[in-house]
C-alpha cells in the first residue's frame, strides 16, 4: 500500500469516527417568584418519554450561534434576549457509537413575551427549578453548570435584563435575584446595592400596585 493510499485510508476512517455535533439551549424564566427551565418531553427514542433541555443537531453550514438562535426561536418565538454560550460537553448520549458533543447556552426570557411551540410530540413545558425529573442524556450535568453560571452572572451583570418588561418596580427585579439566588434578599441592602450600578436607571413613572403607595418604575440602561 503507498503512503498516499494509507493516508486516504486514514482520513477516511477518522472522518468516519467523526462525533455528531449538537447544540443544546438551556433556556430560564421567573414565574411567580420560581426560576423555571424549558424542558422537551421527548418521543422517540432513545430515551422516548424522558424530558430533555432543548436541543438537537447542527446543521449543514450553520454556525453555533445560528443554531442556538433557531431552537431558542422554534422553542420560544423570541430571539432578541440575552443568549451566552455556555460550554462543551462530551459523550451526553452513550448510544452514540462514534460519540457525540453538545455545545450548550443558555438563555434567559421574559414569559411575557413567549410563546411555546403547540405540539403534542416533543412536548415543551416549563418546570420549577426545584422539581426537575430525572433528564435524558446526563442533561442535569448540563442544568447545573447553567444554573451556576447564571448565578455567577447576576453578581457583576445586567443579565436580568432578558427576564423583566421594559419598565419594572425594584421589588419585581428582587423578585426574579431571589429566584435565581434561591434565597431571600434584604430590601434595603438590594436597592442601594442595584441603584449604586450603572445597570439601572430610575424613570418618571410610577405604578400603584393594590392598595399601597404607588411605586416607581425603573429600566436597564441596556437591554442587549
Amino acid at each position: 500500500m503507498t503512503t498516499e493510499t494509507t493516508s486516504t485510508t486514514n482520513r477516511l476512517s477518522t472522518e468516519a469516527r467523526r462525533p455528531a455535533v449538537a447544540v443544546l439551549v438551556v433556556i430560564f424564566t421567573v414565574v411567580d417568584g420560581a426560576l423555571q427551565v424549558l424542558l422537551i418531553e421527548r418521543s422517540a427514542p432513545p430515551e422516548e418519554g424522558q424530558w430533555a433541555i432543548p436541543g438537537g443537531a447542527l446543521q449543514h453550514g450553520e454556525s453555533l450561534e445560528q443554531a442556538a438562535v433557531r431552537k431558542l426561536a422554534e422553542e420560544t418565538g423570541v430571539t432578541d434576549l440575552f443568549l451566552e454560550q455556555l460550554y462543551t460537553f462530551g459523550d451526553l448520549d452513550p448510544a452514540s457509537e462514534d460519540g457525540s458533543v453538545g455545545v450548550a447556552w443558555f438563555a434567559l426570557v421574559d414569559p411575557s413575551r413567549v410563546r411555546l411551540a403547540q405540539r403534542t410530540a416533543w412536548r415543551p413545558a416549563w418546570w420549577n427549578l426545584d422539581d426537575v425529573p430525572p433528564l435524558a442524556f446526563d442533561n442535569e450535568e448540563v442544568l447545573n453548570v447553567a444554573r451556576t453560571r447564571l448565578i455567577n452572572k447576576l453578581q457583576y451583570t445586567d443579565a436580568a435584563y432578558s427576564l423583566l418588561p421594559a419598565q419594572f418596580t425594584m421589588r419585581e427585579l428582587q423578585e426574579v435575584y431571589e429566584a435565581i439566588l434561591g434565597r431571600p434578599l434584604d430590601k434595603r441592602n438590594f436597592r442601594r446595592r442595584l441603584l449604586a450600578t450603572d445597570f439601572i436607571s430610575a424613570t418618571s413613572e410610577m405604578r400603584t400596585e393594590g392598595r399601597h403607595r404607588p411605586a416607581r418604575l425603573y429600566q436597564f440602561a441596556s437591554r442587549s
